[in-house]
């Protein structure tokens, strides 16, 4: 069924995994260390890596790394505690296929990877069909999310060039193919770009493309994402991204309207409208000379801000209501919705992942479930947490329970000091392996 590289430090841990794919047809190589898990790629060419975050000689984030700086079509999967939320975030934007987190369930575990493994290999630059996401598409009935519809529709039939704003996982993209989906340019192409995801070296070529023989690797002319957009919308995400060099390329073709391919000495119009997007503060980067201040306002011709889930709260319902039918026609089931306790929980945790976080818990909620709704046994055990101590913050424990809470931090600091190594950890505790996670699982750090 396909080749998976597992990259986790805990051996037991890992172990279990590995019985549990193989029994489901998966062949299964393993390594601990990110060093073990680079020479793994090279010697069995995995389909997919599942790699922990935490490895006892760096993080996950480099494995991920090194598979965008390949160019390879291997996808990955990041395991990492839910406390790590936008460390998540940030690995899906660098382009993980997905990400799940401890405890893992093997039936999400499973559907994770065999989604993971039936995503589609895709050319950098290109996004979901322009259909499918018009139809994953939300308008917010919340204040934040009126004026931000407000604006769309204000800037959309212009060709001004825009600036999307917003966190991670807040939904930019949505906002620029709704953008492209209102313009005059709607019956041509929408091309997302994430600059974040193309290595630095190859970004040229992808935008602008490239003549046989112009640097090593280039064996074939390439037409870049510019001149195969004509007529169309660019969405360039993270834009803040792009080095120096791609930068004042970029300042050429918006000022002039033409390209031209790397290693070539003819000019090629161009007729493209230039969304971009970043989660960053582009002017700040200007003061420091990594973004141009020339070409960000070329760009932001137009700005504007997509609201935090947590700044539209009153949207929640629609957003619950779109994951679940959505996840139910995914998984075949057919979950009608979620009772009282877990919309309070919803209502009152913070999402630092934004819509992306709501989605994910969503989607595993539905599959776990047995039942006509959503219950809080589904949720991650961290949103449960936060509640109760966003609840409890103003409430003094009795001795007995203060002395768990800083036996709990105790043991929480110990194992970032070690990476979450769990044999270091428990040397460092002075306390065995086996005492150690059974500490771990009562205060809930898996």
């Amino acid at each position: 069924m396909g080749k998976i590289l597992l990259i986790e430090d805990d051996i037991s841990y890992s172990r279990i995994i590995k019985n549990f794919l193989e029994k489901n047809g998966f062949e299964i190589f393993t390594a601990n260390k990110v060093s073990e898990g680079l020479s793994g790629m090279k010697i069995y060419k995995p389909d997919l890596v599942i790699t922990d975050f935490r490895l006892p000689d760096g993080n996950g984030m480099q494995i991920l790394e090194s598979i965008l700086k390949e160019g390879k079509n291997t996808k990955a999967i990041l395991i990492t505690s839910y406390s790590d939320i936008r460390i998540a975030v940030k690995a899906i934007k660098m382009g993980a296929v997905d990400y799940i987190t401890k405890p893992i369930n093997p039936e999400e575990l499973l559907e994770t990877v065999k989604e993971a493994l039936e995503y589609p290999s895709k050319d950098q630059g290109e996004g979901e069909s322009i259909s499918s996401m018009s139809k994953q598409y939300v308008e917010g009935k919340s204040p934040a999310s009126q004026e931000m519809e407000e604006q769309i529709q204000l800037v959309a039939p212009t060709d001004l060039n825009v600036l999307i704003l917003g966190e991670t996982g807040s939904g930019k993209e949505f906002v620029a193919n709704k953008i492209h989906l209102l313009s005059k340019r709607k019956n041509n192409v929408f091309t997302a770009i994430d600059c974040g995801a193309i290595p630095k070296e190859l970004a040229g070529s992808e935008l602008f493309g490239h003549i046989k023989g112009s640097f090593t690797g280039a064996f074939d002319n390439k037409t870049g994402h510019f001149e195969n957009s004509k007529g169309g919308t660019i969405f360039l995400d993270e834009v803040g991204n792009l080095s120096s060099e791609v930068q004042v390329m970029l300042l050429r073709a918006i000022q002039e309207r033409k390209i031209r391919k790397i290693g070539s000495n003819y000019e090629v119009p161009i007729d493209v409208r230039i969304i971009s997007a970043t989660n960053e503060n582009l002017k700040s980067q200007e003061k420091d000379a990594s973004f141009r201040e020339d070409l960000y306002h070329r760009l932001n011709e137009f700005s504007i801000q997509v609201p935090s889930l947590k700044e539209r709260k009153e949207d929640l319902d629609l957003f619950i209501q779109r994951f679940i039918q959505s996840s139910n026609q995914r998984l075949g089931k057919s979950v009608e919705g979620i009772d009282p306790e877990v919309k309070n929980i919803f209502y009152n945790y913070s999402w630092p992942g934004n819509l992306r976080e709501l989605k994910n818990v969503i989607r595993r909620a539905v599959l776990l479930s047995k039942g006509p709704k959503i219950t809080s046994d589904l949720l991650p055990v961290e949103i449960k947490d936060y509640i109760v101590t966003r609840n409890e913050s103003s409430y003094t424990p009795p001795f007995k329970d203060s002395l768990q809470i800083q036996e709990r931090e105790i043991i929480q600091k110990a194992l970032l000091e070690t990476k979450y190594n769990k044999s270091k950890t428990a040397k460092l505790l002075g306390i065995d392996r086996k005492t150690l996670y059974n500490k771990m699982e009562k205060y809930g750090l898996n």
